[in-house]
């Protein structure tokens, strides 16, 4: 494979594009809501009205408005004037209205509205293919420019000067800490070993999220493409892609798409006939979430049991099987061929001062608009919340935020023009996570809040270090007194306090973190609390 045959291939994609491209969502949630029948519906009542030289059925990944699913997108780019018709809620009955409709009919259907802000504002790097290539298919990812960066940094840059640009751009890691990836790809560069592993993280465990899922099911070759990179960058001919069993749709899609890759050359030895050569393996795991912990998830590639380890050494040192290794996470491995193609300060000019790029969300919970965006850092989370998601259902009022999972915080409505970016929600005692951020209304109880994530730690601890085995079934009966109105005010006391030696004393992100949510709800709800209190303690407290 040389780039000639790449644009080839591309070319031959493009060319093979009918006038009239009927995109049908193929990801996890509109296949839920029928959308494979929907689909063929579609291919029949095409055939059936003769349209087949002239109209396209493709099934696509994520097209985002995931509550109006199943959704059916329609374009015609060599029409001029033609505006995009997107239809929401498909069924088998109206499938015929849009065949009609493409052959000029016309017929009453409803459709959704394509300018509205969780369109409009979003700003498309990681999801630039997402609802638009088949993701089962890997010339429609080479027609969209895919693996030209993999050609330009193995004809045209160094490993140094690789991860030179990533550092440039800025880029941060998505999977929470937010640390900073071209220093991470520098260091295990440096590192001596003779072997290095790549492994992308994709055990996105945390209620409420399901990105990394997306961007698997949406953009295989994509994240395929970013690992090749890193592996490039700092010297790896392995790579793991580490991911739960919960998400059968993004691991059968990964399996096709490094079956194509290795085909066309584009993984295994010589890649693109140069020296170079990388091999990429699948490792699912069984669900824990302990193993989003990446010397928990090594350890389970291993085939060990899934428990964190003390750090140092740190993986970038001494990681799988001892050998230095690089672990970033989907969105963070997907957003690596787009700075190589675009340029990093492109990147760069994106976002604000500290956090460069675009940050992928799921949003979920009390909202009209619940799916996948991907906005600018810096973006408010008000516009998130009342402009793209449209608000609560049924005029509800917006109570509160949650972001990082059962590591992050609520952050309440009065704080929500806070720029979205790794230092302002740390400010307000939440982290930016994952992506996943969950949203309350008024008639969510803080208290219940904070017991649901108090229960998913004691539930999902490895149980390896006494503060978080112990620490959170204490911390979980203590907010089950107080939500039953039998607590006193030494019990809220007792609460703060076992919440600090958690933190300060667990072994791993897991536990260190697990106090967060009851950290964030006393801080902006503590009221909620004390409203919980027993009069009768409450008396009893002031005795003492």
């Amino acid at each position: 494979m040389d780039l000639a045959e790449l644009q080839q291939i591309a070319q031959k994609e493009r060319a093979n594009s009918k006038p009239v491209r009927v995109r049908c969502c193929m990801a996890a949630g509109c296949l839920s809501s029928g959308a494979v029948a929907v689909k063929e519906s579609l291919e029949k009542t095409t055939a059936k009205a003769g349209l087949t030289d002239k109209v396209e059925i493709r099934g696509v990944g994520c097209m985002g408005l995931c509550c109006q699913g199943p959704l059916v997108q329609v374009d015609s780019p060599e029409v001029q004037d033609f505006a995009p018709l997107l239809y929401e809620k498909v069924t088998l009955e109206n499938t015929s209205s849009i065949v009609a409709e493409i052959n000029g009919d016309e017929v009453k259907i409803q459709r959704g509205d394509l300018n509205q802000p969780f369109f409009t504002k979003q700003l498309p790097i990681v999801l630039e293919n997402s609802g638009k290539i088949d993701p089962e298919c890997i010339e429609s990812y080479i027609a969209a420019d895919g693996y030209q960066a993999l050609y330009q940094v193995l004809r045209e840059m160094t490993p140094a000067k690789v991860v030179h640009n990533i550092t440039r751009s800025g880029l941060r890691g998505r999977g929470g800490g937010g640390y900073p990836t071209g220093v991470k790809w520098a260091t295990v560069a440096k590192a001596k070993g003779e072997r290095k592993f790549v492994i992308c993280n994709a055990d996105e465990g945390d209620p409420g999220a399901f990105m990394d899922r997306s961007v698997l099911e949406s953009d295989p070759h994509r994240v395929l493409e970013g690992m090749a990179i890193a592996a490039y960058a700092i010297g790896a001919n392995q790579g793991y892609i580490y991911i739960r069993a919960e998400y059968p749709i993004a691991i059968n899609r990964l399996q096709i798409a490094i079956r194509q890759a290795q085909r066309l050359g584009l993984l295994g030895s010589n890649i693109f006939d140069s020296h170079f050569d990388f091999k990429i393996d699948i490792r699912i795991g069984a669900g824990a979430y302990v193993c989003g912990e990446e010397t928990a998830l090594m350890a389970s590639i291993e085939g060990k049991r899934g428990t964190p380890r003390p750090r140092p050494p740190y993986p970038a040192e001494s990681g799988l099987w001892g050998f230095p290794t690089l672990i970033n996470n989907v969105e963070t491995y997907a957003n690596v061929p787009w700075i190589i193609r675009k340029g990093a300060d492109v990147f760069a000019s994106i976002g604000t001062e500290k956090s460069k790029g675009t940050k992928v969300f799921a949003l979920a919970g009390k909202i009209q608009n619940t799916g996948i965006i991907e906005v600018p850092m810096g973006t408010t989370l008000r516009q998130i919340v009342e402009e793209m998601g449209g608000g609560i259902p049924d005029g509800g009022t917006a109570k509160a935020v949650q972001t990082g999972g059962p590591s992050g915080g609520c952050i309440p409505a009065s704080a929500f023009d806070t720029p979205v970016d790794y230092e302002s929600l740390s400010q307000l005692g939440s982290i930016m996570g994952s992506g996943g951020m969950i949203v309350m209304d008024e008639t969510t109880n803080m208290v219940d809040v904070a017991r649901f994530f108090m229960e998913f730690c004691m539930d999902e601890s490895c149980g390896k270090c006494i503060p978080c085995r112990v620490g959170t079934v204490q911390l979980y009966q203590l907010l089950t007194k107080i939500r039953k109105g039998k607590a006193s005010l030494t019990d809220l006391e007792l609460l703060e306090e076992l919440c600090d030696m958690v933190k300060h004393t667990s072994l791993c992100g897991l536990g260190q973190s697990a106090p967060n949510p009851v950290f964030s709800t006393l801080r902006y709800f503590r009221d909620e609390y004390l409203a919980l209190i027993a009069p009768a303690n409450l008396i009893k407290d002031k005795k003492l």
